[in-house]
């Protein structure tokens, strides 16, 4: 993304920094979900007031895309490493871990960004539950298409489906984001993990 460390809007400063701003708002989504991020608890952590926040924005539907494109810049970014791991097994591991790592970080919020939004998204909010859907299809189908490639190779047997691998390793990072939201501890997680890498290698193969 690129910085607007001038923050202007037709040549006038805003008199803040629309990515510093828009991080702090993140973490107030990511903490509270969409619907309980009230304006006030956005405008406050991000400094700023309401007509700024429109101004640079649009509105809390805007800024809350904006801030599910900067949680993929900032935090998704072990996803595409992952599925770049030159064997299956080494792109579900990239994945679980490195998913890992961002929902248990003692220095952020916990659990990812866009399970906890979907989860706490009122019928008032379909337009986000849908844009989280598309979000999580896509990565999903990124996922399906590496295993499919992987399948190519002969890197996974020939009896396994590429779409039910990816949606199971989907299914487990989406579970474990709400078990992370609920306190369990990373080395908690981390024995989850394993448990899972050793089921892919029981039925898949090493």
């Amino acid at each position: 993304m690129k910085s607007e460390k001038t923050c202007g809007v037709s040549g006038r400063p805003r008199g803040f920094c629309v990515d510093s701003a828009l991080d702090k708002a993140l973490q107030v989504f990511w903490q509270k979900g969409y619907d309980g991020a009230s304006l006030t608890d956005l405008t406050q952590a991000m400094g700023i007031n309401r007509p700024s926040l429109y101004a640079a924005y649009g509105n809390k539907e805007n800024l809350f895309i904006k801030a599910l494109d900067r949680y993929q810049e900032v935090y998704g970014k072990f996803v595409m490493t992952a599925l770049e791991q030159p064997t299956a097994r080494e792109v579900v591991q990239g994945l679980l871990v490195g998913g890992l790592a961002n929902m248990s970080s003692d220095c952020g919020s916990r659990g990812c960004l866009g399970v906890q939004a979907a989860l706490s998204c009122s019928d008032e909010a379909k337009a986000i539950k849908v844009e989280l859907s598309a979000r999580r299809a896509k990565t999903r189908a990124i996922i399906t298409e590496r295993f499919r490639r992987a399948k190519d190779e002969g890197d996974l047997p020939s009896s396994v489906d590429p779409d039910s691998l990816a949606l199971y390793i989907s299914t487990i990072m989406q579970g474990m984001s709400i078990q992370a939201t609920d306190g369990v501890s990373r080395e908690d997680l981390e024995k989850a993990v394993n448990i899972v890498i050793q089921t892919f290698d029981i039925v898949v193969g090493p």
